[in-house]
């Protein structure tokens, strides 16, 4: 028998967002309505929000526009690469953006990656809190968006990236 993963779901200006968790507690995801490679709920699933109270919590804050830097515990499965690249979007600050050709040369990686970067990006399962709506296009294209463009527009301009 596989370990149970729990699920909520939590009111944003997003829409609803999807949580999971290991029974650790660890966040594993959090996905938006209609997103590209977004989870559901499945019947072995359990709905229990107890494990979720601290993101829940700090993902209000952020919308508040209280909380510039999640403090969360949480585990994304991925090739080496991806986590690489997932651990690169962390150090993006809060109001600030970067580009694919960025994150590829912070990770080491050659320019030629910037594909696979972009991929590793698309594939990441925690919205919001890893923060892959700060990447953008050479030349600031807003491109990308697991989540549709029009959420990307909304956190940039949540985080004063774009004007309201």
């Amino acid at each position: 028998m596989t370990d149970p993963t729990y699920w909520t779901s939590v009111s944003s200006p997003l829409g609803p967002l999807l949580l999971t968790a290991a029974p650790t507690g660890a966040l594993t995801s959090l996905s938006v309505p209609g997103q590209k490679g977004g989870r559901a709920p499945l019947d072995d699933w359990r709905r229990d929000p107890g494990p979720f109270r601290a993101a829940q919590e700090q993902l209000q804050a952020y919308f508040a526009g209280d909380l510039k830097e999640f403090r969360l515990r949480w585990h994304a499965e991925g090739t080496a690469f991806r986590k690489r690249v997932w651990a690169a979007l962390d150090d993006i600050p809060f109001g600030s953006t970067v580009t694919y050709g960025e994150i590829a040369a912070r990770i080491g990686a050659p320019r030629a990656a910037v594909r696979a970067v972009g991929g590793a990006i698309g594939a990441n399962p925690l919205l919001v809190v890893r923060p892959c709506h700060r990447v953008i296009g050479a030349g600031g294209a807003l491109t990308g968006y697991a989540g549709g463009l029009d959420r990307k527009v909304r956190l940039l301009t949540h985080e004063g990236v774009l004007p309201a």
